[in-house]
């Protein structure tokens, strides 16, 4: 996701002509729409990457960018150019409805698999791996697994240790930390670390929701929260019509409660707040 943390240095200022085609790199590469305002944002990022890499200006950075072909440039620009920011069990009323609502028609199945398509730093997955052992017991361990993915390889790699600040978990209680953290210790005191068997639950990797989509699936329910709203309604449309055709027969969408799919085209019933279903009835099978 993107803020608008500005830089003070000189140097980061853009020329309208270098924004503009950032602004168009981005939104054909990850569908990211960097709105007018952005300027001293995106400025002070390719700065950074720019002093960090070894180049003179952000021009020659994003020259850079736009000449390689191995990949690794466009990954990092995409890095620098969003922010990725959530918390644990955020948005709390949809894992109770995954709890109650959703698990209970899953939970005669020998295996399933939930997608969160835009898993950031990892706070969602791990929420909803331990949601699933909250519901599950411990058959979850081998029933359900979860599917993380994001574009930004930097935050993936965060997010596969499990390794996070003891802050992070303020507001749960020191039963919940006992039954599925490790605390950790010397360097790493004051950091906790999910145990192995729910960081089994989850696969990480990179996925670009602008690229073909892969083959797994399809999925009973998918997370596709606060990302939205950087997309404009052309790639919102595009988006949700390429996850819907990844969900199963009476399979959900989770969109953040900050968004919403009024005003798209799309072929989904809302259910209630950021909640939507796809036509048909999920069934208690193998998946």
């Amino acid at each position: 996701m993107l803020d608008s943390t500005k830089s003070q240095h000189p140097g980061t200022r853009l020329s309208p002509k270098l924004f503009e085609a950032v602004q168009g790199y981005a939104y054909r590469i990850a569908g990211i729409e960097l709105q007018d305002g952005k300027q001293e944002m995106v400025a002070g990022r390719l700065w950074k990457r720019a002093r960090a890499l070894g180049y003179e200006s952000a021009d020659a950075y994003f020259d850079a960018v736009q000449r390689d072909k191995s990949g690794e440039l466009e990954l990092d620009v995409i890095d620098a150019l969003t922010t990725n920011y959530t918390s644990f069990f955020r948005e709390p009323a949809h894992f109770d409805f995954l709890k109650g609502k959703i698990l209970p028609q899953l939970r005669s199945r020998q295996q399933f698999t939930i997608w969160t398509a835009a898993s950031s730093s990892g706070e969602e997955p791990y929420s909803i791996a331990v949601t699933l052992i909250e519901a599950l017991g411990e058959t979850a361990y081998r029933q359900a697994k979860v599917k993380a993915s994001d574009i930004s390889t930097k935050v993936l790699k965060r997010a596969e240790a499990g390794v996070y600040d003891e802050e992070r978990f303020g507001s749960l209680g020191a039963e919940w930390r006992s039954r599925y953290l490790l605390r950790g210790k010397g360097d790493q005191a004051g950091k906790f670390r999910f145990r192995p068997q729910v960081r089994g639950m989850i696969r990480f990797e990179r996925i670009n929701l602008m690229e073909s989509l892969p083959s797994d699936g399809p999925f009973p329910l998918i997370f596709l929260r606060n990302i939205m709203i950087y997309f404009d309604r052309p790639t919102q449309e595009r988006v949700v019509a390429a996850l819907t055709a990844k969900l199963e027969p009476g399979g959900y969408l989770y969109v953040g409660h900050s968004e919403s799919l009024n005003g798209i085209t799309h072929s989904l019933e809302h259910v209630q707040v950021a909640v939507y279903k796809k036509a048909g009835q999920l069934e208690g099978r193998a998946q």
